[in-house]
């Protein structure tokens, strides 16, 4: 369990620290849009009051997407205390899991919405869509652990 916590603990303080850098010193906020290396990559400030692209978004599901992270990360971290044979990919994924979901559980205390601000293109093509490093830790602890949970070590 230390190594999930030690890399909950690293994506969040990473998520939380970029938002902070990008939205309140680089003041995104104001700013709305900094080009970075475009259009690869840019700046693009989307307070996200959803889950992805927007949904949910139309009412206040603040408290109960709030719930949500916290009973997945919850749930997870049970899972990952419970299967004394996890490798470590199994327990690096979920710390990213559950880093990322508290990174964005974190914003929507603070702010009322998940602070997104990547913005990735490609020439000829403008992607509408915003994202921040927490989605990015949560998504990839999730592919991880369709790939890497519920395996027994060698000799466990």
């Amino acid at each position: 369990m230390r190594l999930t916590f030690i890399v909950a603990l690293a994506a969040f303080l990473l998520d939380q620290a970029s938002k902070w850098i990008v939205v309140r010193w680089l003041d995104l906020a104001t700013r709305q849009e900094i080009a970075v290396l475009p259009p690869w990559l840019n700046f693009r400030m989307a307070w996200n009051r959803g889950v992805n692209f927007g949904i949910l978004s139309s009412f206040d599901a603040r408290w109960l997407l709030i719930a949500f992270a916290l009973a997945i990360s919850a749930a997870v971290l049970v899972w990952v205390a419970r299967d004394h044979g996890a490798r470590p990919p199994m327990r690096v994924s979920a710390g990213l899991l559950v880093g990322g979901a508290l990174g964005n559980v974190v914003d929507r205390l603070i702010y009322g919405a998940v602070a997104d601000f990547l913005n990735t293109g490609l020439p000829g093509w403008g992607n509408p869509f915003s994202f921040n490093l927490a989605d990015v830790w949560v998504f990839a602890g999730a592919i991880g652990l369709v790939l890497f949970g519920g395996g027994k070590a060698k000799g466990a």
